[in-house]
């Protein structure tokens, strides 16, 4: 039974350690040690670094801003466009995430794609539909503003031959 000893490297190994570190040295004095860290310079540069830093400072937050506004507002889109019957809970959702730095706009995400099966089941859809009722309630609005409007404008009218008749008068 032989006896596993710790073996040492072999010479190979050994002599390759050896001059490594002579090699390195050897590479770092043959680079160059003039090294441009810029394509501009003078003025140039400086104008460069100014842009540079208007543009880190005030367009990338503005920008970042944006698109994470714009990111949030996907999942109330797509209920929108889904006619999602719980499209404004999911807009109030999409809300409180950027209030919440983004933590509830995957629920937002997931509820704007789920199909809404207790509303189905409730109402006979999974789509948000006008009812008949809502449609009668608009169109007698519309119809007593249009009312308001037309006893306005004979009430200038009166007003306007009233001043008239006294400018005529005095």
């Amino acid at each position: 039974m032989k006896l596993m000893m710790k073996s040492s490297p072999p010479r190979k190994c050994r002599t390759a350690v050896r001059w490594l570190p002579g090699a390195l040295l050897a590479l770092l004095l043959l680079l160059p040690s003039h090294a441009q860290a810029s394509i501009f310079k003078g003025e140039a540069l400086d104008k460069a670094a100014d842009v540079l830093t208007w543009v880190v400072l005030i367009v990338a937050p503005i920008v970042g801003i944006a698109v994470f506004w714009l990111v949030h507002i996907l999942p109330e889109k797509i209920a929108e466009k889904k006619k999602h019957p719980q499209t404004k809970a999911i807009q109030v959702l999409c809300l409180l995430s950027l209030a919440f730095g983004g933590l509830l706009w995957p629920i937002a995400w997931l509820w704007a794609y789920t199909k809404p099966v207790l509303h189905k089941m409730a109402y006979g859809t999974d789509v948000e539909e006008e009812l008949e009722h809502e449609k009668a309630e608009l169109k007698a609005t519309e119809n007593e503003v249009d009312k308001l409007r037309r006893q306005l404008a004979e009430l200038e009218a009166k007003l306007a031959g009233k001043s008239g008749t006294e400018g005529g008068k005095a």
